[in-house]
């Protein structure tokens, strides 16, 4: 008799979170599938484990998880290509987005990555489209982040884009971040609505604006030594599965966000909608950094996202 194959899955959210719920579709899913052939086992949140929210990059590659999510944002040290999608202003709908994530620039990003690092890649969650919470004042126009201090995700381009912004950017894990906004020594973040509620930002961030400067995707990883060995029908019911996965986490994104407005709205919290000429603003701030890009990045990943 075969050997039962483990597989854990990992993440760092709360078992109620859109992510959580679609590494429990995929375990359902392997689970009917395949019997005691496998077993399953999660790790919601490794954060209440002790551990980062980056490590579970690293308790993938390392094999300790079998799969994991993580923002492509935390890799882009180590695979500089992933900055491009940290563009701001890159992607105009979910649409786009998600047909270029899905599309041949997803498979090139996904390529590069395992180039470097020991996963395979089978699919792109969507964290979706980024915006501002701060506990100082409404912000509508670049100007009104002068001074701001704002953690960023571990990356250069989002790094440079909120200096362009005029806010003090700071690069730091979602732990440390949680940790100063709670202690009020971090004045704003960035976020989806959902992450902002999910880790209770909107406790003491009074004023929210819906900026949608990012769009930012969380890749589904494996450990590649576990999955390559795995049987050849394993591996096909797992890439199956998470593509099907990717559509239902997407699904409950869209739902999240609207129930996140509410409870933000409902909080007593304050939510600006950029006009046309604000948000023009914000788009015409990180100009030089876009024709940055381009010089360095070259022009293939901007066909890519025009033609999706």
């Amino acid at each position: 008799m075969s050997k039962t194959i483990q597989i854990r899955m990992a993440g760092y959210g709360p078992p109620t979170t859109g992510f959580s719920k679609a590494l429990k579709f995929i375990g359902d899913k392997l689970q009917a599938e395949f019997g005691p052939r496998v077993a399953i086992e999660y790790v919601w949140n490794i954060m209440d484990h002790g551990y980062k929210a980056e490590d579970i990059l690293t308790l993938v590659e390392n094999g300790e998880m079998t799969l994991g999510y993580q923002s492509s944002s935390y890799l882009t040290d180590r695979v500089p290509e992933l900055g491009f999608v940290d563009l701001p202003f890159l992607f105009a709908s979910n649409a786009q987005a998600r047909a270029t994530m899905d599309g041949e620039l997803g498979a090139f990003l996904a390529a590069k990555t395992e180039a470097r690092i020991g996963y395979r890649i089978l699919g792109w969650f969507e964290n979706g489209f980024r915006h501002i919470s701060n506990r100082l004042r409404p912000v509508h126009l670049p100007a009104d982040l002068k001074d701001m201090k704002i953690r960023v995700l571990p990356s250069e381009i989002q790094r440079r884009t909120f200096e362009l912004l005029s806010a003090v950017a700071m690069r730091m894990d979602l732990t440390e971040a949680i940790a100063m906004i709670k202690a009020g020594t971090l004045d704003a973040q960035e976020n989806p609505l959902a992450n902002t509620v999910t880790y209770g930002v909107h406790k003491f961030h009074k004023f929210h604006t819906l900026t949608s400067h990012f769009y930012i995707s969380r890749p589904i990883f494996l450990h590649r030594t576990a999955f390559d060995a795995w049987p050849e029908d394993l591996k096909r019911a797992m890439q199956k599965v998470v593509t099907e996965a990717v559509a239902f986490q997407r699904r409950l994104a869209v739902e999240e966000h609207d129930q996140s407005r509410k409870i933000i709205e409902d909080a007593g919290c304050e939510i600006v909608e950029l006009n046309a000429k604000e948000h023009a603003a914000f788009v015409a701030a990180v100009q030089p950094l876009l024709a940055d890009a381009r010089k360095m990045y070259g022009e293939e990943m901007f066909k890519m996202v025009s033609k999706a």
